[in-house]
């Protein structure tokens, strides 16, 4: 069975999830066959309605591929039925499943990990949960996601306790420190955006961000598309997430008027480089070494540009990377000095943003990136960086995997918004 995807559960796959729910809780003791929650638990098509219901999905290997569902999660709002002990702000964690002959498999982890993603993504300040004491191996897996339990919210009637644990999502280092670790060649500021342009290169370097507060939104938005025309590019809007800026519900719609669609999503995933949890030391790999530049060769950045290696690429990510100063990371084999892997850090008042990893595809499943990655932390901190943040693609869950590996967790999310060329203007 290969590695699940977690994501919205689609109007074919709710009733499966469903009866997912009602056979765990049965596997597991936790439901009698004439319990009357079993019907709630059955009833995911309320639960798609009325919350947030994940379900993760592996290809059947008995069919041509078609995904399978193997788990699933739900997060209910606070005020709803469905949230029991949610306070306003938080999301809670309900109806945890993993069909048994699914299990072992990493599958409630990556639900977990998939669903504290949606409530920062959300806006959420605060993910609580119950589990019985029995719930032994939930309760390792939520300590090892950073859930920390809530005595003082504990409840429960005369024949069950439940104890509550909470997860606060942790600080992020907001766009502003993003975009000083990642300079746009060309900057212009419009009545409270930052415009980047870039030759096109990275949407990091090619994107609106809205930074202040825009007096006339609109207007400052007819500008912002005549520049991006102008420089042959299409014009692309960074987005924050819910809850973040006071302006966003206004510019969204305002984006929505004009066909902008969704192009990305990215998570900001966030460490602590001092105290908990306590950096893993470097890794040291047999038949590899690391070396550490200033500046980037022209190998790092044909591994970091993949297919886009001709000299006007190089010269303008060279541009775009040394814009602010930065460690460049290669790891090669002992005997030849071509990279394997590559790596940026920089750091940023006291954040330390990693970036770039690529692994060649010859590479991969060593574990190099996970060396690399660590080394890049190490150099961070040593140049006085006490957090580290990075940025991954929300639905990347082989990324999201290796960086909670590494102590790190989501702090927020942000789309990249771009003007569909059918919508003219």
């Amino acid at each position: 069975m290969t590695g699940p995807t977690v994501r919205l559960a689609r109007a074919d796959e709710i009733a499966g999830a469903g009866a997912l729910t009602a056979e765990a809780y049965l596997a597991d003791r936790l439901l009698d066959e004439d319990d009357e929650y079993e019907a709630q638990l059955r009833d995911a098509a309320r639960r798609a309605r009325e919350a947030i219901l994940l379900v993760a999905t592996v290809p059947c290997v008995e069919s041509d591929g078609t995904a399978t569902v193997v788990g699933t999660v739900t997060l209910a709002r606070y005020g709803t039925d469905y949230a029991e002990i949610a306070e306003p702000g938080e999301l809670e964690v309900r109806m945890l499943a993993v069909a048994p002959r699914a299990r072992g498999r990493g599958i409630a982890e990556a639900l977990m990990r998939a669903a504290l993603g949606y409530a920062v993504a959300s806006g959420a300040r605060r993910v609580v949960l119950s589990t019985l004491d029995s719930m032994v191996t939930a309760h390792r897996l939520y300590a090892r996601l950073g859930f920390v339990r809530a005595p003082d919210r504990d409840w429960g009637h005369q024949y069950v306790h439940l104890r509550v644990q909470t997860w606060t999502p942790p600080e992020a280092p907001g766009a502003l420190v993003e975009s000083r670790t990642w300079p746009p060649l060309r900057v212009e500021d419009v009545d409270g955006w930052r415009v980047g342009i870039s030759d096109g290169l990275t949407r990091r370097g090619n994107s609106a961000l809205l930074t202040g507060t825009a007096m006339r939104p609109g207007d400052a938005l007819d500008r912002i598309e005549r520049m991006y025309s102008q420089a042959g590019l299409p014009s692309i809007v960074r987005t924050p997430r819910p809850g973040g800026d006071g302006q966003g519900e206004e510019v969204a719609a305002l984006l929505d008027a004009r066909g902008y669609r969704t192009v990305a999503e990215t998570d900001v995933l966030v460490r602590s480089l001092v105290g908990e949890p306590v950096l893993p030391a470097r890794l040291e790999l047999p038949g590899v070494r690391i070396s550490e530049r200033d500046e980037p060769d022209d190998a790092w950045l044909e591994l970091w540009l993949g297919a886009k290696n001709d000299a006007a690429d190089r010269d303008t990510g060279r541009a775009i990377l040394t814009g602010v100063p930065a460690l460049y990371l290669s790891m090669t084999s002992t005997y030849s000095a071509t990279p394997l892997a590559v790596v940026r850090v920089t750091v940023v008042d006291d954040w330390a943003a990693v970036s770039c990893l690529v692994v060649d595809g010859s590479a991969r499943r060593r574990g190099l990136a996970r060396a690399l990655t660590l080394h890049a932390l190490h150099d961070g901190r040593d140049r006085g960086a006490q957090r580290a943040f990075l940025q991954v693609e929300a639905h990347n869950a082989a990324a999201a995997a290796l960086y909670w590996g590494l102590g790190f967790q989501p702090a927020d999310r942000y789309a990249y918004r771009e003007r569909d060329a059918r919508s003219g203007g």
